[in-house]
């Protein structure tokens, strides 16, 4: 099993900036990848970033990219998130993920293990 611990979230002002952060124990040995979700109310849960662990390459979901930059930490097994440039339609609880050998990183069903969500916030 693996256990992924999440914090970083929390409310801010349009244009602000946040860090997320997650942490994996346990059986993380065979990591494919890891990565976040997010859930807006009355929304499915999205893919919003993912970075593949062995070759650190990375994907991104459109609306995001050129504001969020997924990163990793190797000796601790965390991840991160850096998301700048927040707008009202980044309010969502995010998830962290994390991937054995996957396909596709982008589809939910994927996801072996997922985190506790935290909420941000964007709101004037």
């Amino acid at each position: 099993q693996v256990q992924l611990v999440e914090s970083g979230g929390g409310l801010v002002q349009p244009g602000g900036s946040l860090r997320l952060s997650c942490a994996a124990s346990g059986r993380t040995a065979s990591a494919y990848a890891m990565g976040w979700f997010r859930q807006a109310p009355g929304k499915e849960r999205e893919f919003v970033a993912a970075l593949y662990w062995n070759f650190g390459t990375t994907e991104y979901t459109d609306s995001v990219k050129a504001r969020f930059t997924i990163s990793k930490d190797n000796d601790k097994k965390t991840v991160l998130l850096q998301m700048n440039n927040l707008k009202p339609e980044d309010t969502a609880v995010y998830y962290c993920a994390f991937y054995y050998y996957v396909r596709d990183v982008r589809i939910p069903q994927g996801v072996a293990a997922w985190g506790q969500g935290t909420q941000v916030t964007v709101s004037s």
